[in-house]
C-alpha cells in the first residue's frame, strides 16, 4: 500500500493578534519613537557628535531647584491624595456603607482622576482664586483673607491642592482592588484570637495593603511629576517646576540649547520611570498575598 501525499500545511497568522495593531502603531508612533528621540537628543549637542554636557547642565543651580520644587510638590499632593483616598476607599469596601454608594463613587474617581488641564485649572481660580468664590466667601462671612495669611493659588500649597483633585479618584481608583482582596477569615480570625480593630489593621490589614499603598504613592508620584497642563494654565511661569521649565524650553521662550531641553525631558523620564517601575514591582508582590 502507498501513502497518500498529503498537501503541506499552511500557516495563518492569528487574527487575534490583529486587535492590538492600532494601539501598538499608536504608541510606537506617539511615545516610543519620541522617547527615543529624546535620549538620543540628551547625548548630543548642536552639531549631531556625542557629550555628556548636556547632562552636566542639569546641575545648574536654577534647574536643581526646579527639580526640587516638582519634587516637593509631587510628593506632598501624593502623600495628600494617598491618604485621603484611602480613607474613602476604605469606607466604601469595608466601612459597612450602603452597596449603592461604591458605583457613584468609582465612576466619579474615573472621570475625576482625568480632569487636569485648562478646566481644572479654571475651576480651581474659580473656586478659591484672589476673586474665587470661597475667598470672596470666607472673607466677608468670617472676615478671614487668604491672601493676607499667605495662601495663594500660584503658590506651592495653591498647586499641590489643585493636583490632589486628581490624586484622590486616582488613588481610590487604584486601591479599591487591593482592599477587596483582604479576606473575611482574616479579620474574624484576628477577632477569635483577642485583637482589636485597630490591632488587626495594624498587624494584619496595613502589612499586607503596604505593598499596594507604597506602590500606588510611586504612581501617584510620577502622575504628578509629570502634569504639565494644569500647572501652566494655573500659575503660568510664576512657579519654576520642571515641566514648566521644558514647555518654556520647546516655545523658545528661556533656553536657547534644545539639546539641553531634551534633558530636561531625560531627567524626567528617568524619574517617573524609577517611580513606574517601583509600583509595577510592588504591585506584583501584593498581589502574591491577595490571591
Amino acid at each position: 500500500m502507498t501513502a497518500i501525499p498529503t498537501a503541506p500545511t499552511r500557516r495563518r497568522l492569528p487574527l487575534n493578534w490583529l486587535g492590538i495593531v492600532p494601539f501598538a502603531l499608536f504608541a510606537l508612533l506617539f511615545l516610543i519613537l519620541p522617547t527615543m528621540n529624546i535620549v538620543v537628543g540628551a547625548f548630543r549637542n548642536a552639531a549631531g557628535d556625542l557629550t555628556l554636557a548636556n547632562i552636566r547642565g542639569l546641575f545648574a543651580p536654577s534647574i536643581v531647584a526646579s527639580y526640587w520644587i516638582s519634587i516637593k510638590i509631587s510628593v506632598a499632593s501624593s502623600l495628600l491624595g494617598a491618604g485621603i483616598g484611602f480613607a474613602m476607599a476604605a469606607a466604601v469596601v469595608l466601612g459597612g456603607l450602603p452597596s449603592w454608594i461604591r458605583s457613584p463613587v468609582l465612576t466619579f474617581s474615573g472621570v475625576a482622576s482625568n480632569f487636569a488641564g485648562v478646566p481644572l485649572a479654571f475651576a480651581f481660580m474659580a473656586t478659591i482664586g484672589p476673586r474665587g468664590l470661597l475667598t470672596l466667601w470666607l472673607l466677608e462671612k468670617w472676615g478671614i483673607n487668604l491672601r493676607a495669611e499667605g495662601f495663594t493659588i500660584l503658590s506651592f500649597w495653591g498647586l499641590t491642592i489643585t493636583y490632589v483633585f486628581f490624586q484622590i479618584p486616582l488613588m481610590i481608583l487604584i486601591i479599591t482592588p487591593a482592599l477587596d482582596g483582604l479576606k473575611r477569615e482574616w479579620k474574624e480570625a484576628a477577632n477569635i484570637l483577642g485583637a482589636t480593630t485597630f490591632q488587626y489593621w495594624r498587624l494584619v490589614a496595613l502589612p499586607i495593603l503596604f505593598p499596594s499603598l507604597l506602590g500606588t504613592f510611586a504612581l501617584l508620584f510620577a502622575n504628578a511629576f509629570g502634569a504639565v497642563a494644569t500647572a501652566y494654565a494655573l500659575t503660568g511661569s510664576s512657579l519654576s517646576i520642571v515641566p514648566i521649565l521644558l514647555f518654556a524650553q520647546i516655545r523658545g521662550d528661556v533656553l536657547q540649547d534644545p539639546h539641553l531641553g531634551y534633558a530636561l525631558a531625560f531627567g524626567m523620564i528617568v524619574i517617573t520611570g524609577v517611580a513606574n517601575g517601583l509600583y509595577i514591582w510592588l504591585r506584583v508582590r501584593s498581589e502574591r498575598w491577595l490571591k
